[in-house]
């Protein structure tokens, strides 16, 4: 009773504000003109009601943001994780379309032969970091034998260096210690392609006399049966005719990008030079 008569003043401001909010709405809906108690009533109440209200809707928007914000970031995490699916699932079908049209040149470079071919895919290149022989999946029990020649729809790889059951080293013909015969096809000149590096290749022993020009195909002359004839090795990039040397220097760009090598053809020729 005694902490009732202490707060008289409050608890007389809270009745008066409900009973102020009562005639409010008592009069609510009656259609005729607010009288002054009415008047006053909602000048007290009003702004009471109006911060209520505004907390409300605060409190609304609030709640409905954070769904909304939510729903939405679910929204961006599916959608984050479709696109990765989309680019993955696009990168598998560029591969397989990149990987078709290389099986395709091969497929087109064995209907031009006669040579009985055998494909086989690159699984590792040399160890030693300097790209000068692969290794690949075909072995002695697919019938591959020492130097036997190795080739993809672009030109001339190597050739069969070492052979397991089941793998075997090609020696790439950029590699220094290989040598492929030649001819210009152009002018039918001769010489003899030696690797000197992934890029770069050499061709040796061009007498001074023999017509070779920048750009000029050189192609396998059949020569030492191992090599088909006409086989493409190269285009002439350089050519250097010092006057105090007896050949001249030529310098070759080989068919075939081995940066790029994945898939070859064994030839599997009878005729292969055995090893000594």
């Amino acid at each position: 009773m005694t902490i009732f008569l202490e707060n008289r003043p409050k608890w007389v401001f809270y009745i008066f504000i409900l009973l102020s909010l009562i005639l409010l709405s008592l009069s609510i809906g009656k259609g005729h003109e607010w009288s002054l108690a009415e008047k006053l009533a909602v000048e007290i109440t009003g702004p009471f009601q109006k911060f209520f209200m505004g907390t409300i809707s605060t409190a609304k928007d609030i709640w409905r943001n954070y769904f909304f914000l939510v729903e939405t970031r679910q929204e961006n995490l599916l959608l984050k994780r479709n696109i990765s699916l989309l680019k993955s699932e696009n990168n598998r079908y560029q591969e397989l379309l990149l990987a078709n049209q290389r099986l395709q040149n091969l497929l087109n470079f064995q209907e031009n032969t006669k040579e009985p071919l055998l494909p086989a895919r690159v699984i590792e290149w040399d160890s030693s970091g300097l790209f000068k022989s692969i290794i690949i999946d075909k072995g002695e029990s697919d019938g591959l034998k020492i130097n036997m020649p190795v080739v993809n729809s672009e030109g001339v790889v190597g050739r069969v260096v070492s052979v397991s059951p089941n793998y075997a080293q090609v020696l790439l013909i950029t590699d220094q210690n290989s040598a492929v015969d030649g001819l210009v096809q152009r002018s039918r000149c001769r010489g003899m392609l030696k690797g000197r590096g992934l890029s770069e290749c050499s061709f040796d022993y061009v007498i001074k006399a023999c017509d070779i020009e920048t750009g000029d195909i050189i192609i396998t002359s059949g020569l030492g049966r191992m090599f088909p004839k006409g086989l493409y090795l190269g285009i002439v990039g350089k050519i250097n005719d010092f006057p105090n040397k007896l050949f001249k220097d030529v310098r070759v760009a080989p068919a075939v990008d081995f940066y790029k090598l994945e898939e070859v053809l064994i030839i599997l020729r009878s005729g292969f030079v055995p090893r000594t």
